[in-house]
């Protein structure tokens, strides 16, 4: 801690560069937070359709950030890593099935419930660590991991029904951020690779669509088709954002500034598509809120211990 602050001194850049990189995790997070107004918008388009030209497109735009970057060597490197190769494809599966679950929840007038999976994700990421990795939590974790499961518990009762849609969304993301962690590729050159796998049967089932007469992309007018196209651009601009910001920020201010795309999303269902919360389900919503400031205050406290230790 010590050797950063006088780094920071040293480099009066630094807090122009931090500075940056915070305007640019918000752009990154409130792009995604604001996902909920776009999907709707390439209707007649089904979930699975968008989803499919979203993994296409996505490919294709990296392709292009890549190729403006002249950064090709990770391709090699990874084709002589079958293991390497093999959990990315993992992870494009979960990726996969986040991004269509997301989709659908959203066109089907589920944002606040989408929203409830990306709140709940770092609690399932901590009993994650627990299940698979034997981590050993805090008390304080302990008790925003029970505060969860209770929270979902009082929010099966406000829907009628446990939050599918939530649990799918925050599990998928769950494992493909462990995987991700463990394949450790940067983030653009890491989705284009988890693109690249699912490219061949996106593409293949959308030309299949259009075939049968079925497919949206070709018979709705030239907006339409630019709509669905533009599905890749808004899944790798918030990314190539995401990144810079990464470099430019500390982890902890990051992990803060996370929490936007989930809020973005609630104030959409609550204030746009006017969704229907009971007092059940705000009682759920909080018991939420609650774990996840327990969580926050907690690494509060472990970041501040650790930088007076690392001072004496």
């Amino acid at each position: 801690m010590v050797a950063s602050q006088s780094t920071q001194v040293e480099n009066p850049a630094a807090p122009d560069r931090a500075r940056e990189g915070l305007w640019l995790a918000i752009a990154a997070y409130g792009m995604w937070g604001l996902f909920p107004l776009y999907f709707p918008l390439l209707e007649p388009a089904g979930a699975v359709e968008i989803l499919a030209h979203r993994i296409a497109w996505s490919l294709i735009v990296l392709g292009v950030v890549l190729l403006i970057r002249r950064r090709w060597a990770w391709v090699g490197q990874l084709l002589r890593q079958p293991r390497r190769l093999g959990m990315l494809a993992v992870a494009a599966v979960m990726i996969a099935i986040n991004w269509g679950t997301y989709i659908y929840g959203v066109n089907a007038g589920d944002v606040v419930e989408t929203s409830l999976g990306y709140f709940i994700n770092p609690l399932l990421t901590i009993a994650l660590g627990v299940v698979v990795l034997h981590e050993r939590l805090g008390t304080a974790q302990w008790v925003a991991v029970g505060i969860g499961v209770l929270a979902v518990a009082v929010l099966t009762v406000g829907y009628g029904r446990p939050p599918w849609i939530a649990l799918i969304l925050a599990v998928a993301f769950a494992i493909y951020g462990f995987i991700k962690k463990r394949v450790n590729l940067p983030a653009v050159e890491a989705l284009a690779a988890e693109t690249a796998v699912l490219f061949v049967p996106a593409t293949v089932y959308l030309v299949v669509l259009e075939v049968i007469g079925v497919g949206t992309f070709l018979g709705h007018g030239t907006g339409h088709s630019l709509m669905l196209a533009g599905a890749g651009l808004i899944t790798v601009v918030p990314l190539v954002c995401f990144g810079a910001s990464a470099t430019r920020l500390r982890l902890s201010t990051l992990g803060l500034v996370q929490y936007l795309a989930p809020v973005f999303q609630f104030l959409v269902g609550i204030l746009v598509d006017h969704e229907q919360m009971n007092a059940t389900r705000w009682i759920g919503f909080g018991l939420v809120w609650l774990a996840l400031a327990v969580l926050v205050a907690d690494a509060g406290r472990r970041l501040y211990d650790s930088s007076r230790t690392n001072v004496r």
